[in-house]
């Protein structure tokens, strides 16, 4: 039978390349990947086939002329150059985005239709707020007292303390390190830290559980400031700095603000700035990472930006060396941070009182069959059956 090659332009094909961030995956399983971009040769229907579904990409988009223009419902900022937004998104993020979206309007209608009322304090801020103001404001919503980390036994704990808090009041808080449930499909940080998805009924944020620990806690403190200002976007944070824009850069001093307040640092600061480890004595005394309280005493002029660098480095490096095992992973429990156990228990409620179908409520969450059973037993739904 002839060999019956598939004609199809070569920019599509290095957009599908680069838009999938796996180049050299790719071109190891497609030997003739340089020929088909130069245009030597042409791939066979099923080597397209093949393609697509290595690069997560729609297989129609292969018979386009031009790539597709492919743009984020929201603002992407991005600090390493200077809050440009024209660079090329990967599939991961996009998909991420698109899915997590899907989400928020369903549980928007379902919130709706039970009859929640609006969040006040999505949207409450003004950019002309002063940052400490805006900060109070957020504890306060958020039940938390001043000094409200002095309880908590360490910075970990304070993460999850915040996330559980964040959930009680309506944010849906969504942590994970890869696409849904796809173990090949991780997702980098240093393309996206996180981003926000601002609504009145159903505010989501997202946090890249690929990032170190450390930064994720900032990360959290960053999104719910972003929801004070009503503003969605998805953002990389590098070395925990905002992009050149007017809103992520009050939404980092809001963030910092109502992570270590100036006025205790300030008065802290003195007593420990001689010591060998610094920042190890602010990080017990706010119970956030040593990460945060170096980036905080940069940006009150107590270190040079330098010292902060060569700091962030080392403290990167160590906990990525102190993280590689995953012992003791629980997939039911994992579950909560990566469809946000406020949105898994609405569509669980919803299958239960008949207004979701299961098929439904799969494609919602990402889990299939018994899975999904036991994931709802888990949450405290006994006799979960079909």
């Amino acid at each position: 039978m002839p060999r019956v090659e598939v004609k199809v332009s070569p920019r599509v094909l290095s957009w599908a390349l680069v838009r999938s961030r796996k180049e050299i995956t790719i071109q190891k399983k497609f030997p003739k990947i340089r020929e088909w971009l130069s245009g030597e040769s042409m791939p066979t229907l099923r080597q397209l086939e093949q393609l697509a579904k290595e690069t997560h990409t729609p297989l129609g988009y292969f018979f386009l002329e031009e790539p597709p223009v492919e743009q984020l419902p929201i603002p992407y900022f991005r600090t390493t150059n200077n809050g440009s937004t024209d660079q090329q998104i990967s599939c991961d993020l996009f998909e991420t985005v698109q899915t997590m979206k899907l989400r928020q309007n369903w549980m928007r209608e379902y919130l709706i239709d039970v009859g929640q009322e609006p969040l006040r304090f999505v949207g409450s801020a003004k950019l002309e707020d002063d940052p400490q103001q805006v900060a109070m404001n957020i504890r306060e919503t958020l039940e938390l007292e001043e000094g409200w980390t002095s309880h908590l036994p360490s910075w970990t704990a304070t993460l999850e303390f915040l996330r559980s808090k964040m959930e009680y009041i309506g944010i849906i808080v969504v942590v994970n390190s890869i696409v849904g449930n796809n173990t090949r499909r991780k997702l980098v940080p240093e393309e996206f830290r996180g981003f926000v998805l601002v609504d009145e009924y159903a505010p989501l944020v997202f946090v890249n559980g690929a990032d170190s620990k450390a930064a994720q806690m900032f990360t959290l403190a960053h999104e719910l400031a972003h929801l004070w200002f009503g503003s969605s976007a998805a953002f990389d944070l590098r070395e925990l700095r905002p992009a050149n824009n007017k809103i992520e850069q009050i939404c980092n001093m809001v963030a910092a603000e109502f992570l270590v307040p100036q006025h205790e640092l300030q008065q802290i600061w003195p007593s420990v700035r001689n010591k060998s480890e610094p920042f190890q004595a602010l990080a017990r005394h706010f119970k956030v990472s040593e990460l945060v309280v170096a980036r905080r005493t940069l940006d009150l002029g107590y270190i040079t930006k330098n010292e902060f660098i060569e700091f962030y480095e080392d403290y990167l490096a160590k906990e990525r060396s102190s993280t590689q095992d995953n012992g003791g992973w629980d997939f039911y429990k994992n579950q909560n941070a990566r469809i946000g156990r406020r949105f898994a228990e609405a569509v669980i409620s919803a299958v239960r009182t008949g207004k979701l179908l299961y098929r439904e409520a799969y494609e919602l969450t990402g889990l299939y069959g018994s899975t999904f059973d036991k994931y709802a037993e888990f949450l405290g739904f006994g006799g979960f059956k079909q």
